[in-house]
């Protein structure tokens, strides 16, 4: 006999199977023990009678231990005052196996939630104690299928995925917050994008090119927002006609990715629906005045601002993101591609519920003026020489962006903080487990 899933096993609802999994909590009775199975499908209560020779084994029991079992599915009585109808099934237990006896002393509670910033820290030091949580587990999952959803439009628009290396010779981006790291006789950089390796790509001719992978940033930022590793979701593509063309792409891939949370895990979020609202900083900047937002920097947005139009597009237009576009070069990275004869960028933020969640451009692939752009922000360009040669032989115009999916699983979820929604978080101060 091979073992079943839970869920499965309620859907048979008859018959003799075999089970796997951890106990999450028993009740001793005289001559009667209960026992509550739990595996990745779900949940499902054992009843293990004195007169069977399992019983013996049930009695050596302790929470967290992880047993195989056998036995006659049934179904459960409803408890009393229950009228919805609804069938429940139990397992009456023929045998027992003690797969793994877990130490009676828990470090952490499995059963019971966090309440307390102490206690969350804790619970992060037996982390994989805390990942048996039904919901905690509900994270991760959310997390598969909305990559899924995003792959499925990546393979049908022609996307290849490639692997980008995290350790470099250079600083990416604009060379500060980087992790400096010993690399035999000289240094080395953790890179904070795969962005150059992206558009190396395209220079290879890939034309449509994604990553999925680690990004590091040495910010001494101790926010709910922030983490000093995420996991990046990025992509990029050629023969573009303006940043708009990457603004559509990246709404197919939101838009999938929801879809197939609503069909096969989280039935009650919504699907956004398309076209996004696309405003530019400025017009931003006009409406949360207008509400009697402060603006700290013209040339950015604050976290408050963020969480302020968020709020306001979604009483206005009912949506949950939107697109703020053309930033001041001042604030942007030296390869987003200029609007002709200005100092404003073809970029954009994409926000979501108050949170920045991707930020996009058209880059720059004219390498002429992407050297003075260089040059005007203070770069060194022997320090950029293998990038900037990607673009010395032919390169197409192209675009994309970096996605944070760690911020979109925390406000699909209501997460409290990022860190939660990270399988181990890394911060300023956390490097265990």
């Amino acid at each position: 006999m091979s073992r079943m899933m839970i869920a499965e096993a309620k859907k048979q609802a008859v018959g003799t199977v075999q089970m796997a999994g951890w106990v999450r909590n028993l009740r001793i009775h005289k001559g009667l023990i209960f026992i509550d199975l739990r595996d990745l499908s779900g949940q499902m209560q054992l009843v293990v009678l004195e007169n069977n020779a399992a019983f013996s084994e049930a009695e050596k029991l302790t929470l967290e231990s992880v047993i195989s079992v056998t036995g006659t599915l049934q179904e459960k009585p409803a408890k009393k005052g229950d009228d919805s109808g609804l069938k429940d099934f139990e397992l009456l237990v023929d045998t027992l196996e003690i797969l793994s006896l877990a130490n009676e002393n828990l470090p952490i509670p499995v059963l019971t939630k966090a309440d307390n910033e102490a206690e969350i820290d804790l619970r992060f030091d037996n982390r994989w104690l805390d990942l048996r949580q039904e919901d905690k587990q509900l994270i991760f999952k959310t997390w598969s299928k909305l990559e899924e959803g995003f792959r499925e439009v990546f393979i049908k628009e022609g996307f290849m995925q490639v692997y980008t290396p995290c350790l470099m010779n250079t600083a990416s981006e604009t060379g500060s917050e980087v992790f400096e790291v010993k690399y035999f006789d000289r240094k080395a950089y953790l890179s904070q994008s795969p962005q150059f390796y992206k558009q190396m790509a395209i220079a290879s001719g890939f034309e449509k090119v994604f990553t999925f992978g680690p990004v590091f940033r040495a910010e001494k930022s101790f926010t709910t927002r922030h983490v000093t590793e995420f996991t990046g979701w990025d992509f990029e593509f050629a023969y573009i006609e303006s940043h708009q063309d990457i603004m559509d792409m990246e709404e197919k891939l939101l838009v999938n990715g929801f879809k197939k949370l609503k069909e096969e895990l989280i039935s009650e979020i919504e699907v956004p629906a398309q076209p996004f609202p696309r405003l530019t900083l400025a017009e931003v900047k006009v409406k949360l005045k207008a509400i009697g937002v402060p603006s700290e920097k013209e040339g950015d947005l604050s976290p408050e601002e963020e969480r302020e139009i968020c709020r306001l597009i979604k009483e206005e237009m009912g949506h949950d993101f939107i697109y703020v576009t053309d930033y001041p070069a001042e604030t942007r990275a030296f390869y987003h591609m200029y609007y002709p004869g200005t100092k404003t960028t073809k970029s954009f933020d994409l926000l979501y519920r108050g949170v920045e969640i991707t930020t996009g451009a058209q880059r720059e692939h004219r390498v002429d003026i992407l050297e003075k752009q260089a040059l005007d922000k203070g770069m060194n360009l022997d320090e950029l020489k293998d990038y900037l040669n990607f673009f010395r032989f032919g390169c197409p115009p192209h675009g994309g962006v970096g996605i944070g999916p760690a911020r979109i699983i925390m406000k699909i979820l209501n997460l409290s903080s990022i860190k939660e929604a990270c399988f181990l978080p890394r911060d300023v101060r956390r490097l265990l487990p």
